[in-house]
Order: structure tokens, then sequence, then C-alpha cells
């Protein structure tokens, strides 16, 4: 058993430092995508299916069963493999189901980022803001400090080219016009992971109403927010235990 975890923007996989020793499996990795703590290969297309395909190609290298878990855009990828090559994987857990339904709306940022011309603002003034001022806002946000100094050290040109092709590609309803496609991801066991604190990926309701679409059980982390894994690595830990567990039971 392989416990696969995948993160998102603007991150690197320091983000699962402090969950992974609380972790059932003995083999746990952590995939980057590219652009996110990454290189970005020559020719890459960083948008939702660019991802789609490059998550495929990642996971077919490993020989054990997969547990794939995804946070915030690494967790919409996760749901995307598990809808379009569940063959490949043996569960899968994403904390931004919301997003696959029609009436998620983006948040404030990511309607910036999908926005020609203050998008580039945006992101250049993200580029532009000295590791202490991105490491001070993410340790604010719920970071270590710690994970939130390797992650400042991650953002750069390439991340903020990904940034704005891969919000552009998923605008709605692009994305909403997933939602169909979910009943896909049933084959394979899944979690639905929710903070209840989590402003981006659009609350509890729109969780649920995917992950019934999705055939995925819901884990509640109360009082919890986006960086969930890093303000609360062990109740997030045993909420993944657990699903894997039975699932190891099935």
């Amino acid at each position: 058993m392989t416990i696969v975890l995948v993160h998102g923007n603007p991150e690197t996989s320091a983000i699962w430092d402090d969950l992974i020793p609380h972790l059932i499996s003995d083999d746990v990795r952590t995939i980057s995508p590219p652009g996110f703590g990454a290189p970005v290969p020559t020719g890459f297309e960083a948008t939702m299916d660019g991802y789609l395909e490059w998550i495929i190609d990642e996971i077919r290298q490993i020989d054990s069963p997969v547990d794939l878990v995804g946070h915030d855009w690494g967790g919409g990828h996760v749901v995307r493999l598990a809808c379009e090559r569940p063959d490949l994987i043996r569960s899968w857990a994403s904390d931004i189901m919301g997003v696959f339904t029609p009436e998620y709306v983006w948040h404030e940022r990511a309607r910036i980022w999908q926005t020609p011309g203050t998008g580039e603002d945006s992101v250049a003034a993200m580029i532009n803001a000295t590791p202490e001022e991105t490491t001070e806002r993410f340790h604010t946000l719920g970071m270590s400090k710690p994970i939130a100094r390797e992650v400042a050290q991650a953002i750069n040109d390439d991340m903020g080219r990904c940034v704005l092709k891969l919000y552009r590609s998923a605008a709605q309803p692009i994305i909403g016009d997933l939602f169909g496609s979910l009943k896909k991801a049933a084959v394979r066991p899944g979690l639905a992971i929710v903070a209840t604190e989590d402003p981006f990926v659009g609350g509890e309701l729109l969780a649920r109403k995917a992950a019934v679409r999705a055939g995925a059980e819901v884990g509640i982390l109360k009082n919890q927010g986006h960086w969930w894994m890093c303000t609360a690595p062990e109740s997030g830990a045993d909420l993944i235990n657990s699903f894997i567990s039975r699932v190891n039971n099935i």
C-alpha cells in the first residue's frame, strides 16, 4: 500500500511535512505538480487537462496499490484522475470536492487570476514579495514557520505562469460542467475531506453534493481552514487513516 500526497497552489510538498509522520503507511510519497515546487517540462501545458496527463503519468510509475490524497489543486487533479483512470488507484481523497459543482463561485483571488491584465499584476506582486513577507503571510494563514519559509522560496516566474494558465482553464462554467463526470469516480472508494473553515472551496454543502455524485464518504475537520494538514496534522491523518483502514477491509 502506497499513500501518494499531491499539493496545490501556491505550494510545495513541504505542506505535508507535519502530517506524514502520523500516517499509517510505511510507504508515503509526495509528488509535485510542474511549476509548484517542480520544474516545468518543455512543452508542458499548465491547464487542467495538462495536469491530468501529468498525474496519470506519475501514478503509472508506481507498482503497489495507490491511495491518492490531494489538497487544493492537487485535490482537483486527484478527482480528475479518479474519474478518468480509476484503474490506476485503490482509493482517492480530495479536500476541494465542492469546486466541481455548477453552483461553485471561484474565490476572489482566483477570479483576479482568471482576468487578463489584473491576473498578471497579481501574480507579479506575489513573485516580487520578499521571502520574509510571503513566509509571514503563509504563517498567518496556518502554515508553521518552517513550512511557510520553504514554500516561499519556491514562488517564481514558472509558478506564476502556471497559476494563470491553470485557473483560466478552469473558469466557470468549465469546472462546474465536470459535475456529471464525477459518477465515474465511484468505481473506487473516495473521501471528501471538508475543513469547515476553508473559505476557498465552496463549503460543506457543495462538498456533500459532489461527494454524493462521486459515491464518496465525507470526512469533517471541524474548525480547520485551508491548510488543515499544517494546523491539525494528527486530526487530518486520523481521518485519512480511518478511511484507508476501511478500504483495507473491502
